[in-house]
């Protein structure tokens, strides 16, 4: 829920186009985790990531700064939709060159100072938890782990994630339905438990 004294999204995007340039960068630490969580379980490569990440804000900034972004109050689904393009025109290009590394080197964006808040402990059960419930999201196919990192990395509406993958919303709700199943019986086989408390 958000704090009523917190400026809006667009408030800020106001502020920042009025010449607050601060307001930038408010807007994007409100978002960052969120963003580099969706990128990065895509691209499942964290100099990728980085790289994807920063060029997502550089197009919002450019963007923002011609006026050409109008706000319906979906900032977030407008910059994943940004990140989403970027993702895709990475990996043509790659398949072009023929470059795609299978290098599926394992490093957790959890381990970060932007997360600092959290005692050192419950950091280290979220981690796990967060490690676990990655793994699991790798062995759903294609189509149901783009519906997962949409909507719960993401946040973004079944409307919305029908709307960015070109499906309706009906398919999209399936997609979940499946990939929640098949979430939940893969952790019985592997006996996890996903749970802080």
């Amino acid at each position: 829920m958000r704090n009523h004294n917190q400026p809006t999204d667009y408030d800020l995007i106001k502020q920042f186009v009025g010449g607050n340039k601060s307001a930038i960068e408010q807007l994007i630490n409100r978002h960052k985790n969120k963003v580099y969580t969706y990128i990065y379980y895509t691209v499942k490569d964290s100099a990728l990531a980085d790289d994807i990440f920063q060029d997502t804000f550089i197009k919002v900034v450019k963007t923002l700064e011609k006026g050409n972004y109008s706000d319906n109050g979906k900032f977030v689904s407008w910059v994943s939709r940004i990140a989403h393009n970027l993702i895709v025109d990475h990996f043509r290009k790659a398949k072009k060159e023929n470059t795609v590394s299978d290098d599926d080197t394992e490093w957790s964006i959890f381990n970060t100072k932007r997360l600092a808040e959290d005692s050192i402990e419950d950091e280290m059960i979220k981690e796990q938890i967060y490690s676990d419930v990655r793994k699991l999201v790798e062995f759903l196919p294609a189509e149901q782990r783009e519906i997962v990192m949409l909507r719960h990395y993401m946040g973004l509406s079944f409307q919305e994630i029908a709307e960015q993958t070109g499906v309706s919303i009906n398919t999209a709700l399936g997609r979940m339905r499946y990939a929640v199943l098949n979430m939940r019986k893969i952790s019985e086989q592997k006996k996890m438990v996903l749970s802080i408390y």
